[in-house]
């Protein structure tokens, strides 16, 4: 389904990088054009479960969501039905390329009101499908994102950083970490405290491993964009090459850049980045904003 070995680790010295750090990028974007990054982690045991009972899958997320293309494209590739409950009433939502792409894989989608979007009383109407929760915040999600580390050799970085929604990936990462390094998760949404009770319950009991949140990264907000943020991710591209998107990676590689004016890393540090993949979200900006 998809291939493991497209997945490398990638230098990463942008001019700003302070010649005392060493920092790299992991490229879970590489895994697969549509099942892309730590997607397909979180839904690869949800899958299994599914088959086992032989069960459809539903999930939830909003217009722009990379949870609901990536569930899409799986599913169709697995065989799977799948429905995606999508927050927003459908007369006020055009398919954008987002909900268009997971249509056109096969995904029967059911538009709801933020309301009921909170409330979730819908979960009752759907026997014979395995619930996934937005963003495959679950214990078979996370435990799909402990496999992540050891993909390929990350014992001598000091430092994990990966970008956070859900708290899922984060989860996995801190239960498969070293107790010699320190994971650190950026909230890309504002006022996201509630993620610190979120990742805990997804840990290993007695997990030690080093692990904290940055909430001042979220740059306005989830999907929120700003001329600062597309600036920084266009001249990160013309400088090393490496496309990141609107919604996590950009905000990321922003937020390591000002942590390390800070500078908020011991002299030697050894810096593993995430990348996360979800770059389809970017095609609902206009085609001139991002330069690559």
């Amino acid at each position: 389904m998809v291939n493991l070995s497209n997945i490398r680790i990638t230098s990463f010295r942008p001019s700003w990088l302070p010649a005392s750090l060493e920092a790299d990028v992991l490229r879970l974007d590489q895994l697969h054009p549509e099942i892309s990054g730590n997607k397909w982690f979180k839904l690869k045991h949800n899958i299994s479960v599914a088959q086992s009972k032989q069960e459809g899958i539903l999930t939830f997320g909003g217009p722009y969501s990379n949870h609901i293309a990536a569930t899409a494209a799986a599913c169709r590739l697995a065989n799977i039905p799948c429905t995606g409950i999508i927050r927003g009433e459908e007369h006020a939502l055009e398919l954008n390329h987002t909900l268009q792409t997971a249509a056109n894989n096969g995904m029967r989608l059911e538009f709801i009101s933020r309301t009921e979007y909170r409330e979730k009383k819908h979960l009752f109407h759907y026997p014979g499908y395995h619930i996934i929760p937005e963003g495959g915040h679950n214990a078979e999600g996370a435990r799909g994102c402990e496999e992540i580390l050891h993909l390929l050799p990350t014992a001598h970085y000091t430092h994990i950083l990966c970008a956070a929604g859900t708290g899922t990936t984060l989860a996995g990462l801190i239960n498969s970490a070293l107790p010699t390094q320190e994971v650190i998760g950026i909230p890309v949404l504002k006022g996201a405290r509630f993620l610190e009770q979120e990742v805990a319950m997804l840990l290993h009991p007695g997990i030690n491993t080093k692990w904290k949140l940055l909430y001042d990264f979220h740059y306005g907000g989830y999907g929120r964009t700003s001329p600062a943020l597309i600036n920084f991710m266009n001249s990160l591209n013309r400088e090393t090459g490496l496309p990141t998107d609107i919604i996590y990676t950009g905000k990321l590689l922003m937020a390591f850049h000002e942590l390390c004016t800070q500078p908020a890393f011991p002299a030697n540090s050894r810096i593993l980045l995430i990348h996360t993949g979800g770059l389809q979200g970017n095609l609902s900006l206009p085609s001139d904003v991002l330069m690559f």
